[in-house]
């Protein structure tokens, strides 16, 4: 469905991380930073109560799975700014989040490159459970060449390949999510004693380049099935991985004009994908600093720029540009620079100069202070509500993925001084739609669209690749199963019928002698 000629509802996703520095290094020294807290439950809980409060869509919970040792080619000057490391697991903070709150939907970060789809598909599942249908997975194919040496390779794969791993990735969570279990499947029938039919459960017989997953998905249905799909590629190849599998689509870029270019394109891509260019929502990564005058304001983003550290603005930068900016001068021009990082942010910076110069090492260690590649905007709540309508207008985003200077501080100057003054102009709704994650962004129900690449891979889907004929019948000696009938010697299995000697299993008839039952009430043949 296609954007309605109304005012468009500004979106804030709250942008964080389990770790102390992470957009705006060197803050963590300020006063009011609590930052340093973020490895206690305290912390997590009163942030997502906070944003609640607020409005927001969601908490998005960034993650790496490595430092960054690009600059000076170590980790030395990333541990020393506290540059997103020490990090802690993203996942584990959700439940109790979940349990503080109501409506506030989570983001969390893992990457495809280090983890098997098998048991990640029953992690996210959990939580689903676990929030009511209130969590999303933001799909990261890794940049960090230390995430792949510390795996046992020598680096990541190449910006491409890694997409297209990515996607068998996708496509097995999506045959366990949506193809494994039909979503009358659990019974719950008391006085039949069944649970869950097993003729709607279903083996999903992957075999693929990268994964063989022949077996059922572990978790009964879930509220969404999927997980509310983000991700953040900007690439063409990422922007054709988001466009086919992205619900949330979380973008950068210094300027306004860059802005527009690169949600032009993710529109494009999304009709390619056979979707409507407004199935997803694209939210653009920035940092407010406001206070109830823009003096206050100016005030405040000067104190906090004195606090802010180049060195880690650089370790950053060179990390996800995948360029050493530590063998530069200060003054030189970054130059073309081939990058297996993020390839987006060359151009971008390149591009982000109005005189049309190209930026020196220098202009990037200063914008990247505060808030990381995103810009900064910096006024009194009516100031920064008027800006957030221009980028809204001007470049057809539909929300901001909103970094902090200082956490929790940040946020709670916005929800006291820029909701106020949008919700004055009509341009937000603080309070929720009832329901899933999905429903409250799209109000269209609880699981993916039928023009998702997701739901081709449910029962009947064109993509399904259902394979039940692990059921054995008839089978012979040896055999095991989950239903296994007429078996001969030595077979096992939870239902074995008219089995031969040796037999064993939870519920086994006619066997014969030195068959062994294991599991059963009051230890009894039958």
């Amino acid at each position: 469905m296609s954007e309605p000629n109304t005012p468009r509802k500004i979106r804030f996703n709250a942008f964080d991380m389990n770790c102390v520095a992470h957009q705006s290094p060197g803050l963590w020294r300020h006063p009011d930073d609590r930052s340093r807290n973020y490895n206690t439950i305290d912390y997590w809980v009163d942030l997502a109560r906070l944003l609640e409060t607020g409005g927001f869509d969601g908490l998005f919970i960034a993650d790496v799975l490595g430092t960054y040792d690009v600059y000076a080619g170590n980790d030395e000057a990333a541990i020393r700014q506290g540059a997103q490391i020490p990090v802690n697991d993203p996942l584990l903070l959700v439940s109790a989040m979940a349990h503080a709150t109501e409506h506030l939907g989570f983001g969390v970060t893992t990457g495809t490159g280090f983890e098997h789809p098998y048991p990640f598909a029953r992690r996210l599942s959990t939580l689903d459970h676990l929030t009511r249908g209130r969590i999303g997975w933001n799909v990261v194919t890794g940049y960090l060449p230390a995430a792949a040496r510390n795996m046992g390779a020598d680096d990541q794969l190449e910006h491409d390949e890694r997409y297209n791993q990515a996607d068998e990735y996708l496509t097995v969570l999506y045959k366990l999510w949506e193809g494994s279990w039909e979503r009358d499947a659990v019974l719950r029938d008391r006085e039949a004693g069944i649970f869950a039919d097993p003729a709607r459960v279903h083996h999903i017989g992957h075999r693929g380049k990268h994964f063989t997953v022949p077996g059922i998905h572990l978790a009964e249905p879930s509220p969404q099935g999927s997980p509310v799909i983000y991700q953040a590629g900007a690439s063409p190849r990422g922007r054709r991985f988001a466009a086919e599998n992205a619900e949330a689509i979380f973008v950068a870029a210094p300027t306004k004009a860059i802005l527009r270019d690169v949600v032009s394109k993710v529109r494009d891509e999304l009709v390619l994908a056979g979707r409507d260019p407004y199935d997803a929502k694209i939210y653009t990564l920035l940092t407010i600093i406001t206070d109830s005058t823009p003096e206050a304001a100016r005030a405040k983003a000067a104190e906090y720029q004195s606090y802010a550290s180049a060195e880690g603005a650089l370790v950053f930068m060179s990390g996800w540009m995948g360029i050493d900016l530590a063998g530069y001068e200060i003054d030189e021009p970054i130059g073309n620079v081939h990058s297996n990082a993020i390839q987006s942010a060359v151009a971008a910076f390149q591009q982000a100069s109005d005189t049309g110069e190209e930026w020196r090492v220098r202009d990037i260690a200063a914008w990247g202070g505060i808030g990381g590649m995103g810009p900064v905007l910096i006024g009194s709540g009516d100031e920064v509500a008027e800006a957030l309508q221009d980028w809204v207008t001007e470049t057809d985003v539909d929300g901001f993925n909103v970094a902090y200077a200082v956490t929790p501080g940040s946020f709670e100057d916005i929800i006291t001084h820029v909701v106020p003054a949008l919700e004055r102009r009509g341009l937000y709704d603080r309070s929720y739609v009832p329901g899933t994650l999905r429903h409250k962004l799209f109000g269209r129900g609880d699981q993916l669209p039928e023009n998702h690449r997701g739901s081709t891979y449910r029962v009947g889907g064109v993509n399904s690749t259902i394979d039940d004929s692990i059921r054995v019948t008839g089978a012979g000696s040896g055999a095991s199963g989950p239903n296994v009938t007429g078996a001969g010697s030595g077979a096992s299995g939870p239902n074995v019928t008219g089995a031969g000697s040796g037999a064993s299993g939870p519920n086994v008839t006619g066997a014969g002698r030195g068959a062994e039952l294991i599991g059963a009430a009051e230890g009894k043949l039958r």
